[in-house]
């Protein structure tokens, strides 16, 4: 039996992909916050055409 916890994801800061630096924002934003000690990644949100720098936590 496996067991599975949820995730919530908390979005730090979102960055046009479209930019003419494309996602650089975003990973040096990530970088500069996994410096202060907060866990950030960075994902491609398609819907938004973004890309989000989000730090995720254990659910509710």
């Amino acid at each position: 039996m496996s067991t599975t916890t949820a995730q919530c994801r908390t979005v730090l800061e979102g960055f046009p992909a479209g930019a003419p630096r494309g996602s650089w924002p975003a990973e040096e934003y990530a970088a500069a916050q996994r410096l202060r000690g907060t866990n950030a990644r960075v994902v491609m949100d398609l819907r938004t055409d973004q890309f989000l720098v989000i730090v995720d936590s254990p659910g509710h």
